[in-house]
């Protein structure tokens, strides 16, 4: 069921507590089972929406996104810029792309990457990598998106190493193709 009226825009400041909520409750549902228990409970709106607002004011760097719906607002975030690991041969990153979980399957996730991918080309950016933690089921997503597995690596995730597998996409889709692959 897909009848969300969706759009993609920069954040603002005044984004930064829906992202920050969306984010948490992104992790508590993804994460529960995977990280413990103690530290998805510890995250807190307050520092998370500092967070946020930090890395919207920052977006020199890179950019923020926001995904909304004409009803139901602020429903998913997507956080870009360069590439942090040069050593795969990609030129850009997504950092960060969750989706509210009352909203997933709905089209919000494909609407953001999209989004993120036309960024990159602004930037003159050919190319895309993003990590994901390995038991998360937007492997899945990312595959069927057409990323490819290109790299896996163990990180720090809240303190506790945990095994991320990295997807690529060598050559980014434009919002034609992203439209042809969809139906």
């Amino acid at each position: 069921m897909n009848d969300l009226a969706l759009s993609v825009r920069l954040a603002r400041p005044e984004d930064a507590a829906d992202l920050a909520r969306i984010y948490i409750e992104s992790w508590q549902d993804t994460y529960a089972g995977t990280i413990s228990h103690a530290l998805l409970a510890a995250m807190s709106l307050k520092g998370h929406t500092a967070r946020w607002q930090a890395a919207i004011k920052g977006n020199d760097r890179g950019a923020v996104l926001v995904a909304e719906d004409a009803t139901h607002g602020a429903i998913g975030l997507c956080s870009l810029g360069a590439v942090r690991d040069g050593g795969l041969g990609f030129d850009g990153e997504i950092y960060t792309l969750y989706v509210d979980p009352a909203f997933l399957g709905r089209g919000t996730g494909r609407t953001l990457l999209a989004g993120a991918f036309e960024v990159f080309k602004d930037r003159k950016l050919r190319s895309c990598l993003i990590w994901a933690h390995a038991k998360n089921n937007a492997c899945f997503f990312y595959e069927a998106m057409g990323g490819r597995r290109v790299a896996t690596r163990t990180t720090r995730l809240m303190g506790e190493l945990t095994p991320e597998v990295g997807f690529g996409w060598k050559r980014l889709a434009t919002k034609k193709q992203t439209r042809t692959t969809q139906s």
